[in-house]
């Protein structure tokens, strides 16, 4: 099991996955996001959505805008829609997959 370098748990399952940070060769560094998994219908990737609420001046309002990403998945991570994890960022894995999921929040 490799050392991340961020402070998670790691994960208890084992993996032959060779994009995966804690079993593979995949290093992550940058950006740590947390978020919601909005989708999980593709092989070994999520959705995850990211809301912040903003301040409108005009109409003295907060509005909530709201970004999505994509992430992949290991094998050795459960995680179903609704579920709260934290994805690090790595290299490019497909066109729009540059993060990778390293933990499930409870």
């Amino acid at each position: 099991m490799n050392n991340i370098g961020i402070d998670v748990k790691p994960p208890e399952k084992e993996c032959n996955d060779i994009n995966c940070p804690f079993h593979g060769e995949l290093p992550v560094h940058g950006q740590i996001l947390e978020g919601k998994v909005v989708s999980v219908k593709m092989k070994r990737s999520v959705v995850i959505r990211r809301e912040a609420k903003v301040y409108v001046k005009k109409y003295e309002r907060y509005i909530t805008k709201f970004t999505k990403y994509h992430a992949h998945l290991p094998d050795c991570i459960d995680v179903k829609v609704g579920d709260s994890v934290k994805a690090a960022e790595c290299r490019k894995l497909a066109k729009t997959i540059d993060f990778v999921v390293i933990e499930r929040v409870n």
